[in-house]
Parts: C-alpha cells; sequence; structure tokens
C-alpha cells in the first residue's frame, strides 16, 4: 500500500461518524476497567497488527483481565479474557444502538461486569442522546475502515520515529477516542496553574507543560485530514516562527494556535514521511525555545540517551 493513500474526509464522513461513536462505547469502557494514569494515559487505544486495542483490563475491580480490539481486517469487534475465552461479532450493518448492547452483550456473555457511568458521546453533536437510542449512526464501509487503520499504522511509525529524538517525559502513541486523533506528546516538569473553573478532563490532560504531535482524519472545524501540533501554554510570539514545509501553517483554534501540515499537501512532497517529521521538528522547535526548554539537554540523537553510543549487544 502506498504511503499516506488518499483519504478526502468527504468520501467516508458517515462511516467516520459511526466508527468514532463506535470506539467512545469501548473507550469508556476502558475508562471504566483500567487503573487511571496521569494525563489519562490509561484510556486510549493501541494500534495492533489488525487493527486497534483497549490493551488488557480488568482484575483490579474484580473482572477477569479481558481485551476489546477493533479488528479492521476482518471487521469484526473481539472481546477476549485470558482463560480463552472469546466473542466477537461483526462491525457492518450496526448502529450506535445495536454495537452499544451487542458489546456489552458479549462482556455479560464471558463474566465481565462494567458499567459505564455515561453512556453518552463526549464532546460531540449528539452529546445528549444515550448511546442506546442512536440509531441515526450506522454505515460502515469496510474499505474505508481498513484504509483508516492503515493510515493509522503509517503515522503511528512516522510519530514512533519522532518520539525516539526526545529523552525527557513522553507519552505512548496512542489514538484518544474523544477526538479520534492518533497522538504523541512530550512534557516538560514545570507544573501548570489552571483556572479553577477548567474541566477536570482538560486539568488533568494538561497540568505540565507539553507540545503535542499527532493527526487527525478532520471534522467539523478543519474539513480535511491534517498532522498537527500544539504548545501548552502557549508561548508569546509562537506564529512568528516559520513551520516546514512551506505548505504548514498556524492556525487560530479554541484561541490558541495550532500548526497543521494538510495531509493531502504531505502527500505531493518528493518524500512524504521526511515532510511529516521535518513538520513536527519546526513545531517542536518553535515551540520549545519559545517557552525556554533546554532543547539541547533533551535531545536524544538516534534514540540513544548513552554518550559513548556502543553498538547493541543484542
Amino acid at each position: 500500500m502506498e504511503l499516506f493513500p488518499p483519504m478526502p474526509l468527504a468520501e467516508w464522513r458517515d462511516t467516520k461518524e459511526t466508527l468514532h461513536r463506535f470506539t467512545q462505547v469501548v473507550g469508556k469502557i476502558r475508562l471504566a476497567a483500567s487503573v487511571r494514569r496521569n494525563h489519562w494515559w490509561n484510556v486510549p487505544f493501541h494500534l495492533t497488527g489488525r487493527g486497534i486495542t483497549t490493551r488488557p483490563m480488568g482484575q483490579v475491580d474484580g473482572n477477569p483481565i479481558f481485551t476489546i480490539d477493533f479488528d479492521f481486517v476482518d471487521h469484526r469487534l473481539v472481546v477476549a479474557t485470558a482463560d480463552g475465552g472469546t466473542e466477537s461479532f461483526p462491525l457492518a450493518g450496526q448502529s450506535v444502538a445495536s454495537f452499544h448492547r451487542r458489546t456489552l452483550e458479549a462482556l455479560d456473555t464471558l463474566g465481565v461486569r462494567v458499567e459505564i457511568r455515561n453512556p453518552r458521546p463526549y464532546r460531540l453533536a449528539d452529546s445528549d442522546r444515550p448511546f442506546a437510542e442512536d440509531f441515526e449512526h450506522a454505515t460502515y464501509d469496510p474499505v474505508r475502515a481498513n484504509r483508516h487503520w492503515q493510515v493509522l499504522g503509517q503515522v503511528g511509525l512516522v510519530l514512533e520515529e519522532f518520539a525516539a529524538r526526545f529523552s525527557g517525559k513522553v507519552s505512548p502513541v496512542h489514538l484518544f477516542w474523544h477526538s479520534f486523533d492518533i497522538a504523541h506528546t512530550r512534557f516538560l516538569g514545570r507544573a501548570v496553574d489552571q483556572p479553577a473553573q477548567v474541566d477536570p478532563v482538560t486539568r488533568e490532560a494538561y497540568s505540565r507543560e507539553l507540545i503535542s504531535f499527532g493527526f487527525w482524519f478532520g471534522d467539523a472545524t478543519l474539513g480535511e485530514p491534517a498532522f498537527y501540533s500544539y504548545t501548552t501554554p502557549e508561548p508569546a510570539h509562537l506564529t512568528e516562527d516559520r513551520l516546514t514545509p512551506a505548505s504548514a501553517r498556524w492556525i487560530v483554534l479554541d484561541d490558541s494556535h495550532l500548526a497543521v501540515l494538510p495531509y493531502d499537501a504531505a502527500r505531493t512532497e518528493a518524500d512524504p514521511r521526511a515532510a511529516v517529521l521535518a513538520f513536527y521538528e519546526s513545531a517542536y522547535q518553535a515551540g520549545a525555545v519559545r517557552a525556554g526548554w533546554d532543547v539541547g539537554r533533551l535531545a536524544c540523537p538516534g534514540g540513544i540517551t548513552d554518550p559513548r553510543r556502543p553498538s547493541s549487544p543484542l
């Protein structure tokens, strides 16, 4: 498969909207059945060789150890327990309501009891409608769903390569179900004193200075797939720094600025992978230098912190 194949939002918007809500159903199960981690790192999905996974969960809440995986090759949801139990059903032909029901039925069959505290979409246009009543979102195109996973895998490996260049605290490369984006974040140790009115989700996510990098498939705000980066708290004069390549730009989003490289622009570069890495690096340099990070000390050339850089004994 070509690197960064065409992925126009208009051609799979209905599938994306349905799939986004499917992932929120499973994501909220993960939230309920996993140990909380800093910056909510316990809740995102991770990539697999066939789709995305919750990773193992349960045990601490009295449930058996279990996982829930989206298989975008055979297009099934697979619920499995550590003792070998498995339940699955097709992703195609499901509304959000039937997907929600069948997921809970699969868990029940395997002896897993999880209560979704707020069984509604998070920060979506229909956030007041329970999953169990959503018969509107019921489109699943297997070809587009598979391609979206292929793109996630390609972008994920670029983010892994970029992550290797930093020796400080970093997040995994993971897929957030609330915004349906794949992301990697670099942190500085300084705490951020946020206003009391800031919601608890945001407070935990941005409790430390950070620069985040990622990709999403487009939404109502930005109607095209794009690579992105942002620095928070945003330092003064950030947008005065030039981004690379020339097609990258700064945009205003929610009273702050986002560095954006349109996916279609990256695809037309002579070396798309190198162009995305250069974009992330230019956004990092802009944010880190303006915010006063010790860029040299935090660098990790070739993914190695040992100053002697010995060859691998493995």
